[in-house]
């Protein structure tokens, strides 16, 4: 497990599906991160993961593809909340939908309350974000108490999810989000992420939803 920290002074935020405005001064609750059975997946489920969605990154493409895409980002006249547990079962699915036992579930602490979890998947059959990779480890969901969102939770949440996945000899965090949620890629890319690679079609029910993947080196434990 990981000992209690403080939360740091710059801003940070966190969640695939998360909130959109970040202080710029901030000092956030001790922060108490633990690992905990997966058995403990419905507790996580209990912190909200919706978000409203107020702008977007509309994507640019030049001649076909073959000149590049420009991404820009753009606000909504008509803003919408988005929630991605109602949609796909939330964590109560997972166990059902996947061989969970390489999984790791990091839950954050404040106060005696449980304010924010990350979920990070690897070595799976059958989850295709992993890529067949044994070496690659999938983030597979972050949160934080709406509350609390903007306090340095996520960022914490973030970091010890790459140290767990180093420990387990992974050489690469994998991240999923979509062009939709602005803040999380922000979030991402202050992590040290890297946009590797964008799929417009991903989505058949969601066409208007651009995937974006993003990626991050780990230092492996010696």
């Amino acid at each position: 497990c990981w000992p209690s920290r403080t939360s740091p002074t710059s801003p940070s935020s966190a969640n695939s599906c998360w909130a959109e405005h970040y202080p710029h001064e901030i000092t956030g609750p001790d922060i108490d991160l633990r690992e905990e059975p997966l058995s403990a997946l419905e507790e996580h489920a209990r912190i909200p993961i919706v978000f409203k969605v107020d702008r977007l990154l509309v994507m640019s493409v030049e001649n076909a593809g073959m000149g590049g895409f420009i991404l820009s980002e753009r606000k909504l006249d008509v803003p919408y909340i988005k929630d991605y547990d109602t949609i796909d079962g939330g964590p109560a699915a997972w166990t059902k939908r996947f061989d969970v036992s390489n999984w790791g579930l990091i839950s954050a602490h404040s106060r005696g309350q449980r304010v924010g979890g990350a979920v990070i998947a690897v070595n799976t059959p059958g989850v295709d974000m992993l890529e067949g990779c044994a070496d690659l480890a999938v983030l597979w969901d972050i949160r934080v108490k709406p509350d609390l969102r903007g306090h340095g939770i996520g960022s914490e949440l973030f970091r010890a999810a790459e140290e767990w996945a180093a420990a387990r000899n992974c050489r690469e965090l994998k991240v999923e989000t979509q062009n939709i949620n602005v803040a999380a890629c922000k979030f991402y890319e202050r992590q040290g992420c890297v946009l590797g690679a964008i799929h417009r079609f991903a989505y058949r029910n969601c066409p208007d939803e651009i995937q974006m993947l993003w990626y991050k080196n780990l230092v492996l434990r010696k």
